[in-house]
């Protein structure tokens, strides 16, 4: 079983992944617009509905590999609305603090610092933050 978060975005997931491409040396591969989709005629197809025009251009599905691990993403379809992101952060382990904190520094550029990247008693680093795309993050170094 793999275990992979998916990230809803309101119209800025492309931007964001290819943000956390270059933040954390990922590869982007997949990527898929609502306009790729079939379309629903006569009420069947598929999907949960019609994509207004000015939806046609944003992501359907992202998808970026770090390291041999998926982090997935999306434009929220318009039919449900965008409700932001609460109640989870995306959590990083590192064994090396100096990366750790490279890719802190990395993803939390333009964002809010929640808790800055420091020793704690249960790790040589520990940051927590919200990014600028509005997706929590807690960036973990080596366990002591």
């Amino acid at each position: 079983m793999k275990l992979n978060p998916y990230l809803m975005f309101n119209g800025n997931c492309e931007e964001a992944f290819n943000f956390y491409q270059k933040a954390l040396s990922g590869e982007i591969t997949m990527l898929s617009r609502y306009g790729d989709m079939p379309q629903e005629e006569g009420g069947g197809g598929e999907g949960p509905g019609p994509i207004p025009p000015e939806f046609l251009d944003r992501i359907m599905h992202m998808r970026i590999v770090v390291k041999g691990q998926t982090l997935m993403g999306s434009d929220v379809h318009p039919r449900f609305g965008y409700k932001g992101i609460q109640g989870c952060s995306v959590a990083l382990g590192f064994n090396d603090v100096a990366e750790a904190e490279r890719v802190y520094k990395a993803l939390s550029e333009g964002g809010k610092i929640e808790m800055p990247f420091a020793p704690t008693f249960w790790s040589e680093g520990f940051g927590m933050f919200e990014d600028k795309f509005g997706v929590p993050w807690m960036v973990n170094g080596p366990e002591r």
